[in-house]
């Protein structure tokens, strides 16, 4: 009677799902309302541009497209086709499904086929019968099933489970990088070429100003400390252009891994920063939202999860196990014997099994899978930090962004206006040659600040797409998420 009640005990648990460990809960989003202390809604006018930030707007997922510049577009199409790192990822995220799929397998039993043929010398006692050689053959199957009392096997796939979850939003994170990496050396790229275009520019101002100096000393109105002067400052400034080509070349060998083919076989398309529009309205998730659209804050939460669950398998492993057991065959000495009358066998068990002293490992096991847990919660609330951090330090940027351009637009319109002034004064005979390299050189830098500003602005355009998640979530095609036990 008593066994029978154990059976049923038993069967209740195995049929309920319990699962041994804490049930995993999804942390709860922070409850602020903006992401800085005094929250901003515009940027300041800046080439004619001004900056909105759209709170609750939805992020698109090919938000590169928002700068309006097809060469682009075409590189970024490119690089989501053929990047192997990307290739790497999607391989990856099927082999974590895989494992998946593998771990189901602990809820159905195992069954196994058994042929076997053997020679064998049968030597009764002395007195009774002869000894025999005989040969035996023999056809078994079995099916064992380990009940998964305690939820051990379940809180496993779910573990898998989570892994997969985690793997798919390393894949996005790997689209969104790569994506985010292609678009910032393009901008970096052409933001190279305009400051090589602007010194090319001083450096026809200064073979002239070089050519009016030496007809000056020529003819003795001038000495000709003035000409060598200038002819410092002409490659002095020439000196400039090779870092920024090298840069350039740096750029352009990185597009090219990030495209997947070598720099000698890759033709990009031409892109200026006057082919990148910005954007005049920009998206702002909400604080509350950001956290389950952040593809690093998914990651630590589904390793939250796993480690969660882990508790789980640790707890099993310290309580009983039960396994049912069933065999079935036959035997023969002759194959035809297989299938005579006697020639069966079979067998039915059940065996449990309750760990008692294993040293202190299960327990210290299960102590270890908590504190695991620990680090993992922690790790979250970290990510979670940085998240808002990005997203505010981008939002802040952006605002300086503009402060900057407009600042450097001025400087750059004063410098120009000084510098053909002087220069006038110059060939007139009313002013200086010192006069002269002062303002070249400051027209230079001011323009130089102005193609960086530009750029920089671009970059943490594309900054507060990839803060805020990069749209992964509003793809035409989203990959649907992992199934849960």
């Amino acid at each position: 009677m008593k066994g029978g009640r154990l059976a049923v005990v038993l069967a209740c648990l195995a049929g309920a799902g319990c699962a041994v460990g804490p049930d995993f809960r999804r942390p709860d989003a922070p409850t602020d309302r903006s992401y800085t202390s005094e929250p901003t809604t515009t940027t300041a006018v800046a080439d004619g541009t001004a900056q909105r930030f759209v709170e609750g707007q939805g992020v698109s997922a090919i938000w590169w497209q928002m700068l309006r510049c097809p060469a682009l577009d075409s590189i970024v199409q490119q690089a989501l086709a053929t990047n192997p790192g990307l290739e790497a990822a999607q391989a990856t995220l099927r082999q974590s499904q895989e494992s998946l799929r593998a771990g189901y397998g602990v809820f159905f039993p195992q069954v196994d086929a058994k042929a076997g043929v053997s020679r064998q010398l049968y030597n009764p006692a002395p007195g009774t019968l002869p000894s025999s050689t005989f040969n035996l053959f023999t056809l078994s199957g079995t099916v064992s099933y380990a009940v998964d009392i305690w939820g051990g096997g379940r809180r496993q796939v779910e573990v898998l489970g989570a892994a997969v979850d985690a793997q798919r939003y390393a894949l996005a994170a790997a689209r969104l990088m790569l994506t985010s990496n292609v678009v910032d050396a393009v901008i970096a790229q052409a933001a190279y070429r305009d400051e090589i275009e602007s010194t090319k520019a001083t450096l026809a101002l200064l073979a002239e100003q070089v050519r009016i100096a030496n007809a000056q000393a020529t003819s003795g109105t001038a000495p000709y400390s003035t000409v060598l002067s200038l002819q410092s400052q002409l490659a002095s400034t020439e000196a400039t252009i090779p870092p920024l080509e090298e840069k350039i070349d740096q750029a352009a060998d990185l597009v090219a891994a990030l495209v997947g083919t070598t720099t000698a076989s890759w033709k990009q398309p031409p892109v200026a920063l006057s082919d990148l529009r910005l954007p005049e309205e920009l998206p702002l998730s909400v604080p509350s939202q950001l956290v389950r659209q952040r593809l690093d804050v998914l990651i630590a939460e589904a390793e939250l999860h796993a480690a969660n669950a882990t508790i789980g398998i640790a707890t099993a492993a310290m309580l009983p196990n039960l396994t049912l057991s069933a065999g079935y065959g036959v035997n023969g000495t002759t194959p035809d014997g297989l299938f005579s009358a006697g020639s069966q066998f079979w067998n039915v068990g059940a065996g449990l099994t309750q760990p008692i002293f294993h040293g202190g490992a299960l327990y210290h096991q299960r102590k270890a899978a908590i504190d695991a847990r620990d680090a993992a919660a922690a790790q979250y609330r970290q990510t979670v930090l940085a998240a808002f951090q990005q997203v505010a330090d981008t939002l802040r940027g952006l605002s300086h962004d503009a402060d900057a351009v407009k600042a450097e637009t001025e400087a750059v319109e004063t410098a120009e206006k000084a510098m053909h002034l002087i220069q006038a004064n110059y060939q007139a005979g009313i002013g200086t040659y010192l006069q002269v390299l002062v303002a070249d050189e400051q027209y230079l830098q001011a323009k130089s600040g102005y193609v960086q500003a530009v750029a920089q602005r671009l970059q943490d355009t594309v900054a507060i797409y990839v803060a805020l998640g990069g749209g992964w979530w509003n793809a035409p095609a989203p990959t649907t998420s992992s199934s849960q036990p």
